[in-house]
């Protein structure tokens, strides 16, 4: 049921950025990456911690560099979707090579999927850093 969830937002979203193509607003490509659990989830409490704060500290990182949009865990312990990203960035590689940098996937405590995902570039997404 979330896997339908998350892909008919992603459907409705993408079909609304194509009818107010229409009208002159461009469309701009991100990345939506699918965060699941990885093969390595074995860490002692403490080395579990550690990594999440990692996780955590890169996140912002991310976010702060403009690279990141979006970011949240999924609230299902029966499913092994941990959480989503979505990325703002000018191909793949860029992309694969920011993912590197999280400690979560660098242990192996998360792996991931990686989506191609269209939207309105006017949208929800400003591009650039974010200013607070």
């Amino acid at each position: 049921m979330k896997k339908f969830l998350v892909f008919a937002f992603l459907a409705f979203a993408a079909l609304g950025a194509h009818a107010q193509n229409n009208k002159g607003d461009t469309i701009k490509q991100y990345y939506f990456v699918l965060l699941l659990s990885g093969p390595n989830r074995g860490q002692d409490s403490a080395a579990a911690a550690k990594i999440q704060d990692g996780h955590m500290a890169n996140i912002r990182r991310l976010y702060a560099a403009g690279k990141l949009k979006v970011a949240g865990p999924f609230d299902d312990e029966n499913s092994n979707w941990r959480g989503l990203f979505i990325f703002d960035c000018n191909n793949k590689e860029e992309l694969e090579g920011l993912l590197k940098t999280d400690p979560a996937i660098a242990a192996g405590r998360l792996t991931y999927e990686i989506h191609t995902w269209y939207t309105l570039a006017s949208g929800s997404f400003k591009p650039g850093r974010p200013t607070e």
